[in-house]
Formats: C-alpha cells, structure tokens, sequence
C-alpha cells in the first residue's frame, strides 16, 4: 500500500474526529489564540482516543500556523514554562530510585523526567502532515532562540525527537533528473545554496547530461520536499575552478573517459533540520551508487567553496603578514582585482600561504578547524586534496574567499582512520602538496593548533 493512501487515510481520520469533537477552523481572536491553543496542547496530552488526537493534533497545528512572530515567542514561552516534567511524579521517581537503585527504578527516573511537551511533539507528529509542520516549528524557533535562551530545553526536545524520526533508516536516496516531478524540480532550484540556479535551462545543464548528476534524500513522511542534495560533475581529471563546470558551452565529458566524480553542490533543504546530520550518509550512499553504475570511477572529490576566509582574512589574517603585504589584503575588497595580472601575482604568493595557515593550523574554540564546510569534510574522513586559485571568481567567491577554493579527496581506504584521526584527536589529513605550502610560507608565526598528518 503506498504512502499516499495512508495519508488520505489519516487525514480522512483526522476529519472525522473534527466532527465529533466540533472543531472548525474558524478565526480566532488574536488575543485568545495563545491560550486557546495552549488549552488544546493539555486536552491533547489528556486524551487517549486515536480519532480525536488525531484531530486535535491537526487542530493545534493548524492553528499553529496562525500565529505571527509575536505569538510563536509567546506559545514557546509557555511551553517552556509549562510542559516541563511532571514534578510530583519525578520527585516519587527520585525517591523510589534513592532507596533502590535498581535497574526499574532508574527507568522509571529516566521516563519520569521526560519533559510533557516531548509526549505533545510526539502526538503532533500523529497528524496529516505533523511531521513537516514541527520540522517548521522549529526553523521558528531557531529564529527566536538566540534572544530567548529558555527555549533551548525545547530545542533539545525537538533535536532529541527528529533525530529518531529523521535517522538513516528511514532516508530513502533518489535521483534527480529531468523525468523528476516538476514541483520537486522547482525545490532543488530553490534551495541550491551554494551556486545559484538561474533558471530552468541551468537546471538541466546540471542535472540532463550524461556527465552529470544530482542525488537527494527524501523522508518517507515529507515525499515531495527534498532534505538534503548534492550535484555531481563526472570529469577525466579532478577540476580546480566552478566556473567551467557550470559553463553554458562546455564539452560533455563522455562516461568513457571520466574517471572522477566531483561532488562541486551540497545544499541542505529544511532549516528546521539544521544540526541534524544526513550529509555523511548522503555522500557515501552516492559513492556506492555510482561505483555500482560507473565501476571505472577511480576518484572521489569535491570542489568546495570557503565561506569564513575573506573574514577570517580581514581580522585575524592581517596580523601574520608583513607592513608591505597588508596592501594586498585591503584590496581585495575590490572582486575585480584578478584582471589586474601584476597584482594577481602577488596576491597568490601571499594569499596560498595563509589559505593553508587557515584550513590547517586555526581552530574553532572547540578544537575543531576554523571553516564550516573544511569541518563537514574532514568529520566525515576526507583529506584536504589541494588549494585552487581562483576557483571561483563569481561576485559571491571573491567576496568570500577571494575566489579560492578547495578539493576534499575522499579516498575509500583511508576515511575511516581519518574521520577517526579528526574527531579523536583534532587531526587535520592534508596531501603533501598541501602541507609544502604551508611550510614555505610560514613567515615566523608558531602554531599551537593540533597536528596535522601528511598523505601523498
């Protein structure tokens, strides 16, 4: 039976127990619509039949919906301060296990202090389309917590349930080609976050050819909205820039020839699953599917970008180069400075250097490397392949990294001594090639940072 007939079938329960319980979707005044919605979230927790929950879950949700910024902040509050444990069963479970301390009674502590708003999220997820609507709610509530530090308990209710609902066993891996629906097509258009998709003729530039491919994650209750994509250029070589990648007029590498599969796009879809991993899992499922489908692969890479070094360049990048150099520094603000060729030169010399001083020496205050994408890759046991001047010299890459970017190799024999090298230890796997840039342009400064382990 598929899952479209489980839908109309929950969302047909979901009618009835509506009627029964005479709930309609009228307007609610904006003043009572909080409490209103808070007293259907108690009724929820206190019902026990399977129509009307259901009904009611949707009841909430929709009614969830409703609520402006103003009114999100104040139904957060309220479960915060509301749906916490329950305190009189959590001091008799405390008791009991303070006597015992046995294994029943921790159990029965550990169900004890579960806070009453994880039951509520969990008979939510029960209603037509529940589980898309809490992976919204909590994009809301990322937008609010930061100013609002009390709504970090229900964060951690809400990472705690969609890491369960959202682990591997259920991601079901499809590909994206031109016979894909069009509503889904026009997700991925959406929400390609690393190179824009200009329009329809660019999507199928990246996804038609043979050369090409593109693979995204669905979960089996959110079946039209993609969770996490990568795009893939199969190419004869491993490719140091985007832009010939993404040209309009470019040669079709037949499958023949290629022998590398560069992973250049991935995007991840849903906001409200931030924190919630699926690119390491999506990247070896691809690996294993195009293995199976081109057996002569014999490399796998990414190109990626490097959103924090034009940043990390302006403040702390400043410090390591010399009175002379900082010129160079300060015109990079100017993205059309590689059609100064003289200039150009100059700034490689200087800029290569620091590139591999911030991928391999600086550290985040948890000991992990500085830059956002190097700590998706090296986490999931890749190696730092090579720096690529000028990679991508679109308005975005040289505002960001003064259009570097980098090549993550993922060799298959050695990802898990390196995952395990960079998680244990703060080890960062860089080729040879990498480190000799290091050491040639190190001007004096002295590391602290942890070891960083050459491979050729």
């Amino acid at each position: 039976m598929s899952n479209a007939f489980f839908s109309d079938l929950l969302t047909s329960i979901a009618e009835r127990g509506r009627t029964l319980l005479r709930l309609e979707n009228a307007q609610i005044d904006p003043q009572t619509r909080v409490s209103d919605l808070v007293g259907l979230c108690e009724k929820l927790l206190s019902g026990r039949g399977e129509a009307s929950g259901t009904a009611l879950a949707r009841e909430v949700l929709d009614r969830y919906a409703q609520l402006d910024e103003l009114g999100r902040q104040k139904f957060f509050y309220l479960l915060a301060s509301d749906f916490g444990p329950d305190v009189a069963r959590l001091g008799a479970a405390l008791d009991v296990w303070s006597r015992e301390q046995s294994d029943i009674a921790a159990t029965d502590l550990h169900y004890a202090s579960e806070p009453r708003r994880q039951e509520l999220l969990r008979r939510l997820n029960r209603a037509p389309g529940g589980t898309a609507a809490l992976v919204d709610m909590r994009e809301h509530l990322l937008e609010l917590r930061a100013a609002n530090p009390e709504f970090k308990a229900i964060d951690r209710d809400l990472i705690h349930l969609l890491t369960s609902w959202f682990n591997r066993g259920f991601l079901v891996l499809r590909r994206i080609n031109w016979a894909t629906p069009a509503n889904v097509l026009e997700k991925i258009i959406r929400y390609e976050a690393v190179h824009a998709i200009h329009d329809w003729d660019d999507l199928r530039r990246r996804i038609d050819p043979v050369d090409r491919r593109c693979y995204a994650f669905f979960h089996p209750a959110m079946l039209d909205e993609p969770l996490i994509f990568v795009e893939v250029a199969l190419t004869a070589e491993i490719p140091g820039a985007i832009q010939p990648l993404l040209a309009s007029e470019r040669e079709i590498v037949p499958l023949s020839k290629a022998r590398t599969a560069a992973f250049y796009s991935i995007s991840n879809c849903q906001q409200g699953l931030n924190g919630i991993s699926f690119g390491n899992f999506l990247i070896k499922q691809v690996v294993e599917e195009l293995r199976r489908e081109l057996p002569k692969l014999e490399t796998f890479v990414t190109l990626s970008p490097v959103p924090g070094f034009m940043r990390w360049l302006g403040s702390k990048g400043k410090t390591l180069v010399g009175a002379d150099d900082l010129p160079v520094i300060e015109s990079l603000d100017d993205p059309t400075w590689p059609q100064d060729k003289q200039f150009a030169v100059r700034a490689k010399t200087l800029l290569e250097p620091l590139a591999v001083q911030y991928f391999l020496e600086e550290r985040s205050s948890n000991g992990r490397a500085l830059d956002s994408v190097a700590r998706f890759h090296l986490g999931n046991g890749a190696r730092l392949e090579r720096i690529d001047w000028l990679g991508d010299t679109s308005h975005k890459g040289m505002l960001e990294s003064a259009g570097l970017m980098v090549n993550y190799l993922y060799d298959l024999d050695e990802i898990e001594k390196n995952h395990e090298a960079y998680a244990n230890q703060g080890e960062i796997v860089a080729s040879s090639a990498v480190r000799k840039m290091l050491k040639s342009g190190t001007r004096g400064w002295r590391s602290t940072a942890p070891s960083v382990k050459a491979q050729t």
